[in-house]
């Protein structure tokens, strides 16, 4: 038989899961009654499935060429579903692998300056002083940079690949993470159970870690959502342009690039991979809403 400090131990544990379970299950159901939210996740996963498994979906090589086209694009039809560019590729092919690139690009990229974003503005909001007064003038400096002429500028100085444009991405978006995280921590730290913990004699990174991070994680898990949709669109920009994913690589923006000069002749080269990126993107955004509302306890 267990002594009673243990059947305590125990009783409280249990009743620390359940108020977990609880919470995980009342943020699940806020989220999938947002009709919005629950259209954006099913877009989320049928296309992270059709990147996934890109080359037992797509019908035909994305990079074989047709010399018979001469040049010219072949509609939509029963044998090319979203017809072809001017090589003769298919269309349906090339978008469906460009969505590995749409969603690498997108993830990469948010991981990269959320981790960046997330640390510095840790640092800052829990020392204050001094530490935060330098972090949070060169977040300024950042923020005061017109950021797409800034990312524009140096991608025209590197070598334009999918690699250049995540690192590029994630090194220049991180000002506005640092930012809300440094004021999640500020109002955080002043709460009772921190002050209670550093009382105890918990050390800085344990208060960081274990008690004020996770409850700054939401408002993060958000931002970083509604970043995802943004690295999409500024890939698809640069690409377009000619500096983002480079041929014969295939990517939403690229196709866009290589439609604009068939846009009268050919539309569909420009509408099918701009309608995915439109859909992409919304569904990412569809999300960041709902996963802001459901995990808002000042609205339940």
């Amino acid at each position: 038989m267990l002594p009673a400090h243990k059947i305590n131990e125990k009783i409280l544990l249990n009743e620390k899961d359940i108020k977990i379970e609880s919470l995980s299950l009342k943020i699940w159901k806020r989220f999938i009654r947002n009709k919005l939210a629950l259209a954006g996740l099913i877009i989320l996963i049928i296309t992270f499935f059709i990147a996934i498994f890109a080359p037992f979906i797509a019908p035909y090589d994305p990079d074989k060429i047709d010399e018979s086209c001469n040049g010219i694009p072949f509609p939509p039809g029963l044998k090319h579903l979203f017809g072809t560019d001017n090589y003769g590729r298919d269309y349906l092919s090339r978008a469906i692998y460009g969505s590995r690139v749409s969603m690498t690009v997108g993830f990469v990229a948010v991981f990269i300056y959320v981790s960046i974003g997330t640390f510095l503005g840790s640092i800052a909001g829990f020392s204050g002083g001094t530490v935060d007064a330098i972090i949070m003038r060169v977040v300024d400096i950042m923020l005061c940079l017109p950021t797409f002429f800034f990312i524009l500028t140096i991608q025209v100085m590197l070598e334009p690949n999918i690699l250049n444009v995540m690192l590029v991405i994630g090194f220049t978006s991180w000002p506005s993470v640092a930012r809300l995280v440094r004021g999640q921590f500020l109002s955080i730290k002043e709460e009772l159970y921190v002050q209670a913990a550093r009382a105890c004699g918990a050390s800085n990174i344990r208060i960081i870690v274990r008690h004020i991070l996770p409850n700054a994680f939401p408002s993060i898990i958000v931002l970083a959502t509604l970043g995802i949709a943004g690295a999409i669109l500024t890939e698809s920009v640069l690409s377009f342009m000619g500096i983002g994913v480079q041929p014969p690589y295939a990517s939403w923006g690229s196709m866009l690039h290589d439609g604009q000069e068939y846009i009268r002749t050919a539309p569909w080269m420009a509408l099918f991979p701009g309608l995915l990126i439109m859909i992409t993107v919304l569904g990412f955004n569809f999300i960041g809403d709902g996963l802001r509302d459901a995990m808002d306890p000042k609205v339940w």
